[in-house]
């Protein structure tokens, strides 16, 4: 692993997979997406409503990847200090937040019909909420840290993104744990409850959002390597500058 934590090689591998995962998640994710609101047949009991399932249910699984790659890439970042380890955490927060936000609001529209309310205050939709504020907590807490230099702050937001894991859980358990009108997972380990027809467009979806989520964590991975660099040849002008003898 610590052969890719040089940045240099990180970004020649980054350079030609970045537009590879896009390409690839775009074209998977728009088929799939084809295939699942056009050709599938309405569900007998929901209806036309189901079609929601293919943009809500990818986005619920990438928004608690999302989270989890937060954790995992702030434990790195805090027992191994592995170099890209806290980039990857921060790059992976706003396209994280966006499917989580993108899942509220498409479990809100299903609900509507399918409830007869927008909302209700159970424990599926409520921890998944409490996962908006926190990757909107986190992306706060690494922006300050950018912005101070990483003085402290780089390791408070990783001590933050391992804290906050502890709803990743809670997320999935809600169900069993408390009465709710949210169904319980239609696939687990092994095995799966929903229709092949459904099946196969959901899964194609799901792997082609993974696909796009992992060109975009990339993508901001290497935009925020640039901007790193970048301030570090502007602080050392500013002090050459600022030294006589340094700048001739």
């Amino acid at each position: 692993m610590h052969g890719y934590a040089n940045p240099a090689r990180f970004l020649r591998i980054a350079r030609w997979l970045t537009p590879a995962l896009l390409a690839g998640g775009g074209v998977l994710a728009a088929a799939a997406l084809a295939w699942g609101l056009l050709r599938v047949p309405p569900d007998r009991l929901m209806g036309e409503t189901v079609r929601i399932l293919f943009i809500h249910v990818p986005a619920a699984w990438l928004a608690l990847a999302g989270w989890s790659t937060i954790a995992l890439a702030s434990i790195a970042e805090l027992v191994w200090r592995h170099p890209l380890a806290g980039i990857a955490a921060r790059a992976a927060a706003v396209p994280g937040a966006g499917f989580t936000a993108i899942c509220l609001a498409s479990g809100s529209i299903w609900a509507r019909p399918t409830w007869g309310t927008w909302w209700v205050w159970d424990g599926r939709l409520t921890s998944f909420l409490i996962l908006l504020f926190l990757y909107l907590g986190y992306i706060a807490l690494a922006d300050a840290a950018q912005r101070n230099g990483g003085q402290g702050g780089g390791r408070v937001a990783a001590i933050f993104g391992i804290v906050g894991a502890i709803n990743i859980p809670i997320i999935n358990r809600s169900v069993v744990w408390w009465n709710s009108l949210h169904q319980p997972a239609s696939i687990t380990m092994g095995k799966s409850s929903i229709d092949g027809a459904f099946l196969w467009p959901l899964l194609a979806a799901a792997l082609g959002f993974s696909l796009l989520f992992g060109g975009i964590v990339l993508a901001r991975m290497r935009t925020l390597l640039a901007d790193i660099q970048t301030e570090a040849r502007l602080r050392r002008r500013a002090f050459e500058s600022d030294v006589p003898g340094l700048a001739a």
